[in-house]
């Protein structure tokens, strides 16, 4: 496929809107309107308790308070494990001095262009929390087990933390395999 007009219809502080074309070389053509995004970092902070810190934060689009993994926008110039690091502190006040990618994966790529970096932070540090202007953010700590029930009730409902507790499930189980080798 390559892409053969691109028209900017929005743009924003967050995201460009674009609308496309597409054709392959047998003349198959795709038009979409695409939400172009510079991507985003999500930060799975776990204390020495294997407690995670989720924020509550009031989402627009799904009308609710959400509970999920603190994350933010890639600001240009900035690599994602960066982006993680000053989103962490924002949002909640801690600092990591550990840090391991577990996953890249694209939001939801029908026709959004953002791609999410998941990072597992570890010892960690409290400290003041500096939300932007228009965020009202509630940090609060869970346990695995708690965690794990809000998800399997379906009080739990934000993308990126169900793949980032999944994620780090993995993590934590492929550690304690390498430890015990």
């Amino acid at each position: 496929m390559k892409i053969i007009s691109s028209k900017e219809v929005l743009k924003n502080k967050l995201f460009t809107v674009v609308d496309e074309v597409a054709t392959d070389n047998s003349g198959f053509q795709i038009q979409r309107a695409i939400v172009r995004h510079p991507g985003s970092a999500v930060m799975m902070a776990v204390d020495e308790s294997e407690r995670i810190l989720l924020v509550k934060q009031f989402r627009l689009p799904a009308a609710k308070d959400l509970w999920e993994l603190p994350a933010g926008r890639i600001d240009p110039g900035e690599t994602p494990l960066q982006a993680a690091k000053r989103e962490l502190h924002e949002e909640t006040g801690y600092h990591a001095k550990k840090w391991v990618k577990l996953i890249s994966y694209w939001a939801s790529p029908g026709y959004v262009a953002e791609k999410m970096n998941l990072f597992l932070a570890s010892d960690l540090t409290a400290g003041e929390p500096r939300p932007m202007g228009d965020e009202r953010i509630e940090a609060a700590w869970f346990t695995r087990k708690k965690l794990s029930d809000l998800i399997h009730s379906g009080k739990l409902e934000d993308g990126k933390t169900l793949i980032g507790y999944f994620m780090w499930l993995e993590h934590r189980k492929s550690a304690k395999k390498a430890t015990r080798s």
